[in-house]
């Protein structure tokens, strides 16, 4: 076989060939063949496109005007889009909820965890190649994502996966992830075999936020724009503001200026009118800062060119990366997201967020939408049964027993719940069991307290972590209103005001909290 022919066969193989210019923009200059016509259009546009305004007050979108109908910038995501998803560290906000587990591996209304939010919403957007990056306590998410999802991820002609990439030791790199840009780097190498097989953009996402989003609307405004980086945003109010970056952006929805996390004075600094993404003038009034939700699509190119040659000390997205990639030219864009979004990384927000779903007056999201649900491992459990007891305003997973008499309010009952008779659950999150134990295992455990609430027990503003066995007559109510305890010994922990109770745990007959 002559050279030519070896040349050829090669460019087929490769489809198209991605640069990052001086500027920091995206261009592509396409080698392939038939088959990638139209993305070879959309993406000869996406390198000559004017970046388009987040919410243009006037209506009118230029740049969207001048392409033509053909036009498709998302093309294929399920081959041209990776997803990563963050799991994040020790979890210690969310401690002791991460203690035996890791953070994204967390359980959150009744069936679900909270890593089945990212990715389903990846497979709701079609964008089947997904990592999970984590280093603390893997072994409970590995299990449930490859029970859950690899099995049913792609098809016939689509190579589709959910993986866990804990973090390992190599000869380039004998240390832990020290922040989420460390963490893409040190798998870089893996990412770039994707990249090879077509991938041209990443879609970061965290493990530990509550929202629905169809990410192709996010792609397509991120090639659109022909940005190097694009950041979801929304607004947010000044109370919460030092907890996010935030950020200032041009009427283009260029991103101008960039904090991560400000206090003081900084903070002030980045008040800006919120219409601009889209929101009515009172929301604005009340919402003056533009906040980042830890989303991210990034070109695969300029991504590497930051991580690897520009910034290869970086540790972190917020801090650093995201900064100094505008400071050196390229181009970083927001996105305006409508919909809802609440972070769950600290137990009043998890606690919090988990009791709204039951609440008509809070609920602001559904796990059921036809057009988008959020999937989970399949157990076959058998339905609920409730005995003669009251039950108003909660949320009762697969496979409980309520026995007669209690009375459950405003609470989350996850699945394989046991709670006896004559018992008051009220402003509870109870994640349950994780198996089914018999009379003769029970023997087994001292005092031989069953799984779940004991009988005549009062449980109320309370999370109680799964496997955890609270005997009868028990009152946990936190009767001293303590804010902040740590009684890990005993079984429990409290963290602003609300007890948890801890995986596993045994609590006495007769206790009082």
């Amino acid at each position: 076989m002559n050279t030519m022919n070896v040349q050829r066969m090669q460019t087929r193989k490769l489809g198209s060939q991605t640069f990052v210019c001086p500027h920091g923009s995206v261009t592509r200059k396409v080698v392939g063949a038939k088959a990638r016509a139209v993305s070879r259009q959309a993406q000869v546009i996406r390198a000559q496109a004017v970046s388009t305004p987040v919410e243009a007050k006037s209506g009118s979108t230029p740049a969207a005007a001048a392409a033509p109908a053909t036009a498709d910038y998302v093309g294929d995501i399920s081959k041209t889009v990776l997803g990563i998803i963050l799991g994040g560290g020790a979890g210690t906000r969310l401690y002791p909820l991460t203690k035996k587990r890791a953070k994204p591996a967390v359980p959150l209304g009744a069936n679900y965890r909270l890593i089945d939010i990212p990715v389903s919403n990846c497979l709701n957007s079609n964008v089947t190649k997904i990592y999970c990056l984590t280093q603390f306590n893997s072994a409970s998410l590995n299990r449930h994502l490859s029970q859950a999802y690899n099995s049913s991820v792609g098809g016939y002609n689509t190579r589709g996966f959910v993986e866990v990439l804990a973090a390992s030791q190599s000869n380039a790199n004998k240390s832990w992830f020290q922040g989420t840009a460390d963490a893409v780097r040190q798998y870089m190498w893996l990412f770039e075999e994707a990249v090879r097989e077509g991938v041209e953009d990443f879609l970061i996402l965290s493990g530990d936020h509550l929202y629905r989003m169809d990410y192709r609307d996010f792609v397509r405004k991120h090639r659109e724009c022909g940005a190097a980086i694009t950041i979801a945003a929304l607004p947010c109010a000044e109370k919460e503001a030092s907890a996010f970056g935030l950020m200032k952006i041009d009427d283009s929805g260029r991103v101008v200026d960039f904090a991560e996390k400000p206090k003081g004075e900084a903070l002030g600094r980045m008040k800006v009118d919120t219409t601009i993404l889209g929101v009515d003038p009172e929301t604005a009034s009340q919402k003056p800062f533009i906040a980042s939700m830890g989303i991210y699509v990034m070109s695969a190119v300029a991504l590497r060119e930051l991580l690897l040659n520009r910034m290869p000390g970086a540790n972190d997205f917020g801090n650093e990366v995201i900064p100094g990639a505008k400071e050196a030219g390229f181009k970083v864009q927001a996105y305006a997201f409508k919909g809802y979004w609440e972070d769950i990384g600290t137990v009043e927000a998890f606690y919090n967020a988990n009791l709204a779903l039951a609440d008509p007056e809070k609920a602001q999201f559904s796990f059921y939408d036809k057009d988008a649900p959020i999937y989970t491992m399949s157990r076959f459990l058998p339905p609920s049964k409730v005995l003669d007891a009251e039950v108003s305003m909660s949320i009762i997973g697969d496979g409980c027993v309520v026995k007669a008499g209690s009375k459950i309010h405003n609470s989350i009952i996850g699945i394989r719940s046991l709670v006896g008779s004559d018992c008051i659950i009220d402003s509870v999150m109870m994640m349950g069991a994780d198996y089914y134990e018999t009379l003769e295992e029970c023997e087994y455990v001292p005092g031989c307290l069953p799984m779940g609430v004991g009988d005549g027990s009062i449980v109320r503003k309370v999370i109680i972590d799964k496997n955890a066995r609270i005997g009868p007559k028990c009152q946990i109510i936190n009767k001293d209103g303590v804010k902040e305890a740590n009684r890990e010994e005993q079984g429990f922990v409290i963290k602003d005001g609300i007890v948890v109770v801890i995986k596993d745990s045994n609590i006495p007959a007769g206790t009082i909290i």
